[in-house]
């Protein structure tokens, strides 16, 4: 399902116009990313959280040259399923 597709099931369940709903979308969106950027977690009961994880330096090889190299440390966005999440799924 791409975003466009999102917003018109999202305008079809509201009752809402597409651009209306891409809006809201749109809001929706940046507002995880400005809370993740700034540290916060996002959770949404039953659905699951959106949090920041920090993944360590670490080795690794580049794959044309078979040389090791250093990668360096980074902070990466992460999500993990709620439990009504898990079971619609299931």
């Amino acid at each position: 399902m791409t975003k466009s597709d999102f917003v018109d099931k999202v305008a079809d369940s509201s009752g809402l116009s597409k651009k209306d709903a891409g809006t809201a979308v749109d809001a929706v969106i940046r507002s995880i990313e400005d809370a993740l950027s700034s540290g916060e977690e996002v959770s949404f009961t039953g659905f699951g959280k959106f949090h920041v994880a920090s993944r360590g330096a670490r080795e690794g090889r580049n794959p044309r040259t078979g040389e090791t190299m250093q990668i360096a440390a980074s902070k990466v966005p992460r999500f993990t399923a709620g439990s009504g999440l898990k079971k619609a799924v299931k």
